[in-house]
């Protein structure tokens, strides 16, 4: 039992020691923050935004195609005897790789239809 009791006040003694050193850091953490510390100005006040004349509401254009494949489909759609891949690319602006994609996947869901080798009309 004596010697819990030795073990124990060894380590309160212990513990006690780091409290003071815990407290010794804080208080030199506290002055070094205080001495560093920069004043920060107030930023002015925002202004609020000025009211917006509301425009005049303009006739909607027609929605041109958003996705590579729409812009496939609709320049194929405009050809009556149907049109080659490298057509396409010309018109479209297209790498050939990106157009021979693009007409397998719109061939495979079937809204276009092969007219001849190298020839693609709308379905």
């Amino acid at each position: 039992m004596k010697e819990i009791d030795v073990l124990l006040k060894t380590v309160v003694e212990g513990m006690k020691t780091m409290a003071q050193g815990i407290d010794a850091l804080a208080e030199k953490l506290d002055t070094m923050t205080k001495s560093r510390a920069v004043k920060v100005k107030a930023k002015p006040a925002r202004k609020a935004p000025a009211k917006r004349k509301k425009s005049v509401a303009k006739k909607a254009a027609p929605k041109k195609p958003v996705t590579a494949a729409e812009t496939v489909l609709k320049i194929i759609s405009r050809s009556k005897k149907g049109i080659s891949p490298a057509t396409i690319s010309e018109k479209s602006g297209f790498g050939t790789k990106k157009v021979h994609n693009i007409v397998f996947k719109l061939k495979k869901q079937g809204k276009i239809r092969s007219v001849g080798r190298g020839l693609y009309l709308k379905a």
